[in-house]
């Protein structure tokens, strides 16, 4: 570890943990855990505790409060519940003690599932056993009563749906770098097939294997559910449809790697809602609407990373392909719909 990093004044931090109340034992040492292309992630150690550290980017975007401060709020919220979450340690949402918010959390220490590699380290046994483990944590996340934790403000459930269907129709035109007909058509046929959503629930926005944490010797249990930024309140059927469309194989063009939600190693999506179906108790209605809103959604965030690529706004290898997958999610989509609930 070392003790320099831009966006990190390590002395002001302890400074500000002492004055939180945190126990700082010995000299603070961090490490870059990610740079990303939102926030950057430090991991934390001082002589006895082991932390991590979210800000916003230095340069490039605005620094702002919303993804970092959004996330805490969740997961101080979910602690004690049936979700699994890392603990909370302090937020600041004063810009003068490191020049924007930041927020800390316990480090938890497990392991990571983003790659078909990562996946084939796991026997099926466990495989299976993580997806009973996921499955049965995203149905609790659902069943989570948002106003008795503090979250009723979150989001805007009333016509959660119906804003979805405009919002992803409205963010092709804004990345589009082609026209598409079928996407078109995939979107008139969502709104005009708009059903009645059950009630609201936390819904996480971006939940698979590789956003949670595993234990390090038992895969079969997940520590920690992570990446809550795109978390509010809605239909939670959106969010179970999503878990579903990421095991299409055109993630790992989406991604620009193998990815192992993808793998066929894993259960089909039928099985992934038979489970949640047992788990939750929930009547999965009109899924066939929801899994064409779903590859709407996904075919236009390879659309996104498509055309950052296109002008030069990404940063890595493997974005080339994210525009290939479009037409194959669009496809699905429209085929998911031919089965839709009237």
């Amino acid at each position: 570890m070392t003790s320099v990093h831009e966006g990190l004044d390590l002395d002001a931090l302890k400074g500000f943990l002492a004055d939180s109340g945190v126990d700082v034992h010995g000299e603070i040492r961090a490490e870059l855990i990610s740079g990303g292309k939102s926030n950057l992630t430090f991991g934390l150690r001082d002589d006895r505790s082991h932390w991590v550290l979210r800000r916003p980017p230095t340069a490039g975007l605005t620094p702002s409060a919303h993804d970092v401060a959004r996330e805490f709020r969740i997961t101080s919220a979910l602690q004690g519940t049936g979700v699994p979450v890392a603990p909370t340690v302090v937020q600041c949402e004063d810009d003068s003690v490191m020049g924007a918010p930041f927020t800390v959390v316990d480090y938890v220490d497990g392991r990571v599932v983003r790659s078909k590699t990562d996946l084939d380290a796991l026997t099926d046994g466990e495989i299976d056993r993580c997806v009973g483990e996921l499955v049965r944590i995203i149905a609790e996340l659902h069943q989570v009563d948002f106003e008795a934790v503090g979250l009723g403000n979150l989001g805007r459930p009333d016509g959660y749906v119906n804003r979805q269907v405009k919002l992803w129709a409205s963010q092709w035109g804004r990345v589009k770098t082609r026209e598409l007909p079928d996407l078109e058509r995939l979107h008139a046929a969502l709104a005009d097939s708009i059903p009645e959503s059950p009630a609201p629930s936390i819904v996480h926005g971006d939940y698979r294997i590789d956003n949670t944490i595993l234990d390090s010797t038992d895969p079969g249990r997940v520590v920690a559910v992570v990446d809550w930024e795109l978390s509010t309140l809605g239909d939670p059927l959106t969010d179970l449809a999503m878990m579903c469309v990421y095991r299409h194989p055109a993630l790992d063009d989406v991604l620009g790697f193998p990815a192992a939600w993808s793998s066929d190693r894993l259960p089909s999506t039928d099985d992934l809602v038979q489970r949640y179906a047992t788990a939750s108790g929930r009547d999965i209605a009109h899924w066939n609407f929801y899994m064409g809103l779903a590859y709407l959604k996904l075919a236009v965030i390879a659309e996104g990373i498509n055309h950052r690529w296109r002008v030069g706004a990404t940063i890595g290898d493997g974005f080339d392909r994210a525009g290939e997958a479009v037409p194959a999610l669009v496809a699905a989509g429209l085929e998911a719909l031919k089965g839709a609930d009237s």
